[in-house]
């Protein structure tokens, strides 16, 4: 059996899917042949592999930095939210059903560790280490009798558990102290050390904190990572954006031409994929935003409806909001809108849903000539074809089967004006690809924008991972953290009673 690590977090966010990419890239380029491995993923934005099955799109990003093909058994379960309460739970790979919580807490995820522990089996029998990623954290007690990602597969696969906590939100040694006090003896037992994720300013300053810390847990710090900017990459909370209508914008690069060229993404509800826009917010002189309000379209060169999993809802929210007569009123002015899988949907004629909403025949925009029917069976495929007189590849996650009546033919969809639909993910990834449609959109527009002649979408990812590397061989204590993944679960750590200080 190979070495392990389980990478958990004091909190949601702290940086579990980075700080795992981070180690397995440091591990690969050591010549370690490294897999990534998250038990049980909760998000919408998702990825479909080369054999057809959906996985997290951290864990193919996490599979990019290791240099290998991402599959099933990379993320055996995934949970898609629907809503506030219920889940569409995706099993290696296909869906298999929606699910409330307390159905799924009350017995379904116990059941599944019998599954998720062969697939960790199976990666372990290949590859010389496998770095799991934990979700939440470990210290989620309410939780614990049923877990099957954190120290519920560290417990069934004797793995050892590094403990990520992010120092810029503050609080961090009570965090870091309150997880292990919170734990069983056995479970605490598991338990190696901690990693600062985030930090600013003079480690130096840190350094007592550490050692008291050591003191009271018995446990040592295996590194003190630094902030660095745009680091996450393939975030998995895209309903954190669409419900609270966050508005983001990228760290634009000058363009090369006289203008930039202004991008509005709808933060529509259950908004997923929204990692679509990544390779336009990736452009010099490309701005993105995230917006939930009429006004803030008016300024915008490009409106994109990305992808969702509540197309119906997503409908209703944009009339709700003013959004929807807005993108009618632009669509009839020529001026560009781009719709992708949900947002496509929503684009059309009509959509017959008695699978997603239920709620039978409702009314799109009305602004391409499609009309949408849910299937029960789940699409999941890598297409590639050619648009713009350019080679395109994507992927395609939907329920919705759209029929196409009209327009020019665009992907899978159409396209009518400066209006197009697809429901192909990842296409602007295609470099060609997203250079000629940006040089439409900027004819269109009227902007003096001009893309980079040499953007690599796939040669920036890997920049980005190197980085990832790079903080874990500068600011890790590399050495230890091999010995831990090598040796297996820790031995002899003293207890912490909860609550109470060593």
């Amino acid at each position: 059996m190979s070495g392990g690590l389980l990478v958990a977090g004091t909190t949601s966010d702290a940086g579990k899917s980075v700080v795992t990419a981070g180690i397995c890239r440091w591990l690969v380029r050591q010549g370690v042949k490294v897999a990534p491995f998250k038990a049980q993923n909760m998000s919408l934005n998702s990825f479909v592999t080369r054999e057809g099955a959906e996985i997290g799109r951290a864990q193919a990003m996490q599979a990019q930095a290791c240099r290998v093909e991402p599959t099933a058994l990379m993320n055996p379960v995934l949970l898609k939210p629907g809503g506030e309460q219920s889940s569409q739970v995706v099993l290696l790979g296909r869906p298999v059903g929606e699910m409330s919580a307390r159905g799924y807490h009350g017995g379904r995820q116990h059941k599944l560790l019998g599954t998720v522990l062969d697939c960790l089996a199976e990666l372990r029998g290949t590859y010389d280490a496998v770095i799991c990623e934990g979700a939440g954290s470990p210290a989620e007690i309410n939780l614990r009798r049923t877990d099957i990602v954190n120290m519920g597969i560290a417990r069934g696969a004797g793995l050892p558990v590094l403990v990520v906590g992010d120092i810029d939100r503050g609080g961090v040694f009570a965090s870091f102290f309150g997880t292990v006090a919170l734990l069983s003896p056995e479970d605490q037992a598991l338990v190696a050390g901690f990693l600062v994720n985030k930090f600013r300013g003079d480690v130096s300053l840190l350094e007592p904190g550490l050692d008291m810390l050591h003191g009271l847990t018995g446990r040592r710090t295996y590194g003190v990572l630094p902030f660095r900017h745009g680091l996450g990459i393939d975030e998995e909370d895209g309903l954190r954006v669409s419900l609270r209508g966050t508005v983001r914008e990228s760290n634009v690069s000058p363009p090369v031409g006289e203008d930039v060229l202004r991008v509005a993404v709808c933060a529509i509800p259950l908004m997923s994929n929204f990692t679509d826009v990544d390779a336009l917010a990736a452009e010099p002189g490309v701005v993105v935003r995230f917006v939930d309000r009429p006004e803030e379209l008016a300024d915008a060169d490009l409106v994109v409806i990305p992808g969702t999993r509540g197309t119906v809802r997503a409908l209703e929210w944009l009339r709700e909001r003013g959004l929807a007569d807005a993108l009618v009123r632009r669509a009839a002015e020529g001026r560009p809108v781009l719709g992708i899988c949900g947002g496509f949907q929503i684009l059309g004629e009509h959509i017959e849903d008695e699978v997603e909403s239920r709620r039978g025949r409702v009314a799109g925009l009305g602004v391409l000539p499609v009309r949408v029917r849910f299937a029960r069976e789940k699409t999941l495929t890598r297409p590639v074809g050619e648009a713009l007189g350019e080679r395109v590849e994507g992927y395609e996650i939907h329920h919705g089967v759209a029929e196409v009546g009209g327009g020019e033919a665009f992907l899978d969809g159409c396209r009518v004006g400066q209006t197009w639909g697809t429901h192909w993910h990842g296409s602007l990834e295609s470099d060609g690809f997203r250079r000629a449609f940006l040089r439409e959109v900027a004819a269109a527009a009227g902007r003096r924008f001009v893309p980079a002649p040499d953007t690599s979408f796939a040669a920036l990812r890997e920049e980005q991972l190197d980085r990832l590397g790079d903080l874990i061989e500068q600011h890790a204590d590399t050495d230890a953290l091999w010995r831990l993944i090598e040796s297996g679960a820790p031995q002899g750590l003293p207890f912490i009673p909860p609550g109470a200080p060593a």
